[in-house]
């Protein structure tokens, strides 16, 4: 336990260390080349993180804080993810007007994240989440002479408001039937006894609504679009470690989310954005729009997998999205150009290939549903298994160029499922004793969650073989209006630019 403290003080030290930093670069008499001075000192916290993850096995709290896996991880997460984007960002966003506020703001806005999820205690966690929140608010306003960017803020601010409202009344709605402001002192059998049938759905909807914002999931994605405006950089972290909070946030309260009504909310419109955010994804042709509704597709199945009590998938499942889209959005230069070399599209395909990787996806799903039949969420696992290794099986083999090109495609499929295997499994591992698995809700939600992801699949279907019909044109404008900014928030020439050009 004292080498649980002295790591966590360690940290506190280091990362108020690295909060000044930022707010030293913002004086123009400290030259810009502090700046990878700066990249240096927060590099400093995420080290002390990660020696805490890797020395943590089981749950621990020091005071008010929370010092299991969990939190160490996703506070590695977080801030090695933010250390990562602000090195890109150094010539990046050289010459901005904005440049050294931009360091500060991401510094304290990653910071205030990762002391969200460290946070034990309700006051702390609903403190720094809406600090978080805020600062995500800033960065997205960070060229104040744009009218679209200031309008994408405002958006953004009211939505986060009522999602943080939503928090708040939650945790003073647990405290006055608990009498408690600690989670590991809330969630004991004797204060979860005291809540009733309609606080403890209250409760859970109220949670809901502050997850489902953040997340983009509909109705509340119009923050997400709108924010397209912001910087490459602050999409990257937005998209990799603030969107995905959701997913964290859920599980801190996973002892008291097993109401049936909130988790069938949730279900239904998490599959629901799902539909919506692949269709957009599919629909836009700006690069950026594209992974928005990738990311709404991607945090709906996210918070489908909390519905259903995976909290361990869930979390294994908001890390990687992260990584990739992380990856995705500081790539976004070069998007065109990698387009144009990959839509070279094969005429002829192998029909036994493909068959062969059909009946691949359909005996992996059966074996895996097999493994635990009665188990809800393995139904939706073992089907999104079997699709996943049908559509990765007739992209990397069935469309391979000859022997050679399936050979290594073949390779590379037997690699991607070995490593898959591995990660989950450590993963796994490393978060059982921190992260409470949930109850299941009953089958007959199972059923629902999974016909509305048949559905979209037989639309998408559809969709290929009735490019001409006026049907698929409805469809495809409606999803191209839900992706595409309001009119207001939309500007062809930029009036900061003009008065630029005009000096």
């Amino acid at each position: 336990m004292v080498f649980v403290s002295l790591q966590l003080t360690l940290f506190f030290i280091f990362l108020i260390i690295a909060g000044i930093s930022g707010v030293v670069f913002l004086h123009s008499s400290v030259p810009l080349r502090y700046v990878r001075v700066h990249l240096g000192v927060i590099a400093l916290p995420a080290l002390i993180a990660l020696i805490a993850f890797i020395n943590t096995s089981s749950h621990n709290q020091v005071g008010t804080w929370n010092v299991d896996s969990l939190a160490w991880m996703m506070v590695f997460f977080v801030l090695a993810i933010g250390l990562i984007i602000q090195r890109f960002s150094v010539r990046y966003l050289m010459g901005d007007r904005a440049y050294r506020k931009y360091f500060m703001l991401f510094t304290l806005t990653t910071a205030a994240a990762a002391m969200t999820w460290l946070s034990g205690d309700l006051r702390l966690m609903l403190t720094f989440w809406g600090a978080t929140l805020l600062g995500l608010t800033l960065l997205i306003r960070l060229n104040r002479g744009w009218t679209v960017a200031k309008e994408a803020a405002n958006v953004s601010a009211r939505l986060f408001t009522l999602s943080w409202l939503a928090l708040f009344i939650a945790v003073i709605w647990l405290f006055s039937v608990t009498s408690e402001w600690q989670l590991s002192a809330i969630f004991t059998n004797q204060n979860l006894e005291q809540l009733g049938a309609l606080q403890r759905t209250g409760i859970n909807l109220l949670i809901v609504l502050a997850v489902i914002i953040p997340a983009a999931q509909w109705p509340f994605q119009r923050w997400l679009i709108e924010s397209v405006v912001a910087p490459t950089p602050v999409s990257a972290i937005m998209h990799a470690g603030l969107v995905n909070a959701g997913g964290v946030m859920l599980t801190r309260f996973s002892p008291i989310f097993n109401d049936d009504i909130a988790s069938v909310v949730l279900l239904i419109l998490a599959s629901i954005s799902v539909l919506i955010g692949s269709g957009i994804s599919l629909v836009q042709v700006d690069y950026k729009r594209q992974l928005v509704g990738s990311t709404m597709g991607q945090m709906g199945f996210m918070l489908i997998q909390c519905a259903l009590g995976a909290y361990i998938a869930a979390i294994i499942h908001l890390i990687l999205h992260g990584l990739f889209k992380a990856t995705l959005f500081l790539q976004a230069g070069s998007a065109v150009r990698r387009y144009e070399a990959s839509s070279r599209i094969k005429e002829r395909t192998s029909f036994i290939w493909v068959f062969a990787g059909r009946m691949l996806g359909i005996l992996a799903g059966v074996a895996f549903w097999l493994v635990a039949p009665g188990d809800g969420y393995q139904l939706i696992s073992a089907l999104i298994l079997g699709w996943a290794l049908s559509i990765s099986w007739t992209q990397l083999i069935a469309l391979g160029e000859g022997r050679i090109g399936r050979l290594v495609g073949l390779s590379f499929f037997a690699v991607a499922a070995i490593v898959y295997l591995l990660i989950h499994n450590l993963f796994h591992d490393l978060l059982h004793t921190s992260v409470f698995e949930g109850i299941r809700p009953p089958m007959s939600v199972v059923i629902i969650v999974i016909a509305l992801l048949l559905l979209g699949n037989a639309i998408s279907t559809w969709a290929a073989r009735h490019r001409s019909s006026a049907l698929f044109a409805t469809l495809y404008l409606w999803l191209v209006r839900l992706g595409e900014a309001k009119t207001k928030s939309v500007e062809s020439h930029p009036s900061y630019l003009k008065l630029f050009l005009s000096r």
